[in-house]
């Protein structure tokens, strides 16, 4: 089995409209045309089809087989490209739980049209879904032996006088994957228990493994969410020698900074820092906010590369840090949620899409006091858009040695600190809490770097529209438009 190395998804922080849509809010039927998009044009193998919080078409498979027929027939969808299913996680999306039954009974309809349209059955279309919000290899179980017992085995049941298999056909393929998606600090310092503890009396060629990237930094800060990142890397490694199985990580890097930095000109730096990782996530911003050519000499380099060892990490040094910076990070935003609220509330949406749970995703305590913050897309999109770059929240908790330390673990540390300082706007400064002008003044004592006068002029005149209260919504989300078409991604 050749597991991609780039993974296609939906995440919505793209800035410019694709050529194919209709629309700035990508659905429906767009979608479809994207994940052609992405396979044929892009060389992305994979493409992501996410359930998780939003409508989606049922009958993906059987549109892409029948409108794209001639390339369909040359690169077989199960084989050598990819359809990966993100699924609601009951315990979290109450009101969505049963949408993973009816993601789960699609499988095998989407395996009968491939199965006509190729005319044989030895490669189901689908046969792995990605299990968001995952804490528990118990999670992991339910979706397998549902799928199992539940949608593969129903041809054995009976109905009235016959078999269901007699009745209506076969169940193919019998069995899925299921892929962890981890997002917080607990739970990915156990991706590898979590792991081991699923894999049980299971006989797999391989078991993929995703870590978030975007939550972590919105709830831990952006050392923190790497640093996190690097821990369980090195576990997952481990655990991968220990039980003899290929443990294969898929890293969830966005193009900002804060949530990756993964944009065409910095694929090889990210490929170095991640050596183990087996997949990337391409996001919206990367693929429709640089020119074709570029996303496609980046993807194919990404594509040619093969996954290395896992970076070993002084573990007990990164979890002092993460600790650290966390606490720190945790008390700016605190101070700055209602502005960041506000202005969130004007970025446009790219994607139909509803309230992820997370950490910071409903109403919290901290310190005493509740905090709530939009996703992270819409968090840096809000904090880039006020000339204060999310990456500098929390630098201030580190001393030198820390720094030190830092960024010998965190290789392109400096290089997405400069990335992210371009964007700096200081004079905003002063309509904001004081605390933030003491992470400016850490980030640039240890990150000289010259801020875009570009995307200061635009920051400062949302900071301007801001201020002068009603009728703003209009020029407040055009200038966040152009701010972020300087950066070539919206957060």
């Amino acid at each position: 089995m050749r597991v991609p190395r780039c993974m296609s998804t939906q995440h919505p922080d793209n800035v410019q409209i694709p050529f194919f849509a209709d629309h700035p809010v990508i659905q429906g039927e767009t979608e479809i045309k994207e994940a052609y998009y992405a396979y044929s044009h892009l060389g992305c193998t994979e493409q992501m089809w996410d359930y998780e919080g939003k409508e989606v078409d049922h009958f993906v498979v059987k549109k892409l087989l029948s409108r794209y027929e001639q390339f369909f027939r040359r690169r077989r969808l199960g084989a050598d490209l990819f359809l990966t299913l993100r699924v609601p996680n009951p315990r979290v999306e109450r009101a969505e739980a049963k949408v993973l039954l009816e993601t789960l009974e699609s499988i095998p309809r989407s395996y009968d049209a491939a199965r006509l349209f190729y005319g044989d059955d030895t490669s189901p279309p689908i046969f792995e879904v990605i299990l968001p919000m995952t804490t528990d290899a118990r999670e992991l179980n339910r979706v397998y032996h549902y799928y199992r017992e539940f949608v593969g085995g129903k041809e054995r049941q009976r109905c009235f006088d016959v078999s269901v298999g007699d009745w209506v056909g076969d169940f193919r393929p019998d069995r899925i994957n299921v892929i962890p998606l981890i997002e917080d600090r607990e739970h990915l310092l156990r991706a590898d228990q979590i792991v081991a503890e699923y894999l049980q009396n299971k006989n797999v060629e391989y078991q993929r493994v995703f870590l978030a990237r975007s939550d972590p930094a919105l709830n831990y800060g952006l050392v923190s969410a790497v640093l996190l990142a690097k821990v369980a890397l090195a576990r997952l490694g481990r655990q991968e020698k220990r039980l003899g199985v290929k443990i294969l990580p898929i890293l969830g890097v966005g193009s900002a900074p804060f949530r990756g930095n993964l944009v065409p000109d910095r694929v090889k730096e990210t490929l170095v820092e991640y050596p183990s990782v087996q997949t990337f996530t391409i996001q919206s911003a990367f693929k429709y906010d640089h020119e074709e050519e570029e996303v496609r000499a980046a993807i194919q380099h990404i594509n040619e590369t093969h996954r290395g060892e896992a970076q070993e990490v002084d573990e007990e040094r990164c979890l002092s840090i993460i600790e650290k910076v966390s606490a720190r990070y945790a008390e700016c935003v605190k101070a700055l949620a209602p502005l960041v609220n506000e202005v969130a509330r004007y970025v446009p949406p790219r994607r139909a899409r509803k309230l992820h749970i997370g950490l910071f995703g409903y109403s919290r305590r901290l310190d005493g006091h509740d905090t709530h913050l939009p996703r992270a897309i819409k968090f840096c999109a809000a904090m880039y858009s006020l000339g204060i770059p999310p990456e500098i929240l929390g630098l201030s908790a580190l001393d030198s040695s820390d720094l030190a330390f830092v960024r010998a673990t965190y290789r392109k540390f400096d290089r997405d600190m400069e990335d992210a300082l371009r964007y700096l706007n200081e004079e905003n400064l002063r309509h904001l809490p004081r605390l933030i002008g003491r992470e400016v003044k850490s980030a640039q004592e240890n990150f000289p770097c010259e801020p875009s006068e570009e995307h200061r002029e635009a920051t400062g005149r949302i900071m301007a529209a801001l201020r002068a209260g009603a009728e703003r919504e209009s020029p407040l989300t055009e200038e966040i438009v152009k701010a972020a078409s300087i950066r070539r991604f919206l957060g």
